[in-house]
């Protein structure tokens, strides 16, 4: 019960909400706080004064307990969102001034009273919707052994405009990196880690280098991207920095003969994963993937030296519930050492092996978590007949 006494009884609903319990209100003209906005019809009971002796119990015993459940789930959900500190309060007055102010912007009625379904994870917790554009990202570029290519790559990708730090992960124990005199003299910070095992999953780990919340996973031989594809594709994550945004993509598939899920490579119109060798994510997912991955998956990965990629995207599709973003209308990036042979994605053995990594990645999780998607992102002008001068990202390469 919430009399009318000091403060109005303020002091006294704090304390119901909190405690998660159905407020009876008994004080005529008692106006509830930001009743501007919150539906106080649907987590709480306003009793007159007069019927305070004869009629409240009989108030109280005709509310079905279906109702009672619905009104507790609403009384949790005000208190959590709108009163639990005194930050919540301010932002709750801070938005209610600024609908005053931009009712164009303003919340709807519902916006402000809806209790959260359960149909599915949305954007993960503390991260924005949006990004500023101007802190950049750090590319992150796992390598072992090949100096030349990597060293091309740095200087392929200092070019960005959007490049804050470039990170080389070395995973080679038995050879040293070069002398700091041989590295390529760039504008941007450069630093390289030397790890202590030769594991895949060190191209994920939470690296206190990384101090932009973007992150570009970048293989040491992906020299053919261009400075343009990368400073699109990291506008594009700027508007969707919860997935996965990147260039080379593959589709898994259930195989009807096998009952058993598929790592398909094939050009279609579908995707459902963007591999890690050239792919902008939150640097949040790297503490994800070292700290709760479920399972032995990251074990697995370590093992087999293979499927880390396919690794993280299920984890971002499963905190998240959506699909990666591609971007450009780039097929594959083909190395240079593998230019004159057959390229390892189109090898039997290693496509059957993703296979399988797809299947043993379904049993930890308990369900298959990719989301399938029919959709790419392209500048809006870059193929068409306009002067060069119009236009931007002219130098995204073709299929």
């Amino acid at each position: 019960m919430v009399l009318r006494g000091a403060r109005l009884g303020q002091a006294a609903l704090s304390e119901v909400l909190q405690a998660g319990c159905i407020p009876v209100v008994i004080g005529d003209g008692y106006i509830m706080p930001f009743s501007e906005v919150i539906d106080w019809k649907r987590a709480s009971l306003a009793v007159p004064e007069e019927n305070l002796d004869s009629e409240l119990l009989q108030i109280l015993k005709s509310i079905s307990e279906e109702r009672i459940s619905e009104m507790r789930h609403q009384v949790c959900f005000i208190w959590q969102k709108y009163f639990s500190s005194m930050e919540k309060i301010t932002n709750t007055v801070l938005k209610i001034l600024n609908s005053r102010i931009f009712p164009h912007a303003a919340l709807t009625y519902e916006d402000w009273n809806e209790f959260p379904s359960n149909e599915g994870p949305s954007v993960p917790l503390l991260l924005p919707t949006k990004v500023s554009k101007c802190h950049g990202f750090t590319a992150v570029i796992l390598t072992y052994n090949r100096v030349d290519s990597l060293f091309q790559v740095i200087r392929n990708i200092s070019q960005t405009p959007s490049l804050a730090k470039i990170l080389v992960v070395w995973n080679n124990q038995v050879k040293l990196p070069p002398k700091a005199s041989l590295w390529p003299k760039i504008s941007q910070p450069l630093k390289v880690i030397q790890t202590k095992e030769n594991k895949l999953s060190n191209r994920f780990y939470p690296y206190d280098e990384i101090q932009t919340a973007a992150v570009l996973a970048i293989d040491d031989d992906i020299v053919m991207i261009t400075t343009d594809e990368l400073e699109f594709g990291y506008k594009v994550w700027c508007e969707f920095p919860d997935r996965i945004v990147g260039f080379p993509s593959r589709i898994h598939v259930f195989d009807n003969a096998t009952m058993k899920w598929k790592y398909e490579s094939e050009w279609t119109n579908e995707i459902s994963m963007i591999l890690t060798g050239a792919a902008f994510y939150h640097k949040y997912y790297n503490h994800l993937y070292t700290n709760s991955m479920p399972g032995d998956i990251k074990q697995w990965v370590d093992d087999h030296r293979n499927c880390e990629d396919i690794a993280m995207n299920f984890l971002v599709a499963n905190v998240t519930g959506k699909a990666p973003i591609k971007v450009t209308p780039r097929k594959k990036f083909t190395c240079l050492e593998c230019a004159k042979a057959e390229m390892l994605s189109a090898d039997v053995a290693h496509m059957a092996q993703r296979s399988e990594c797809i299947n043993r990645f379904v049993e930890n999780y308990g369900t298959m978590t990719l989301k399938t998607v029919e959709f790419r992102a392209d500048p809006v002008l870059y193929k068409d007949n306009f002067p060069e001068k119009l236009k931007r990202f002219n130098g995204v390469g073709s299929l």
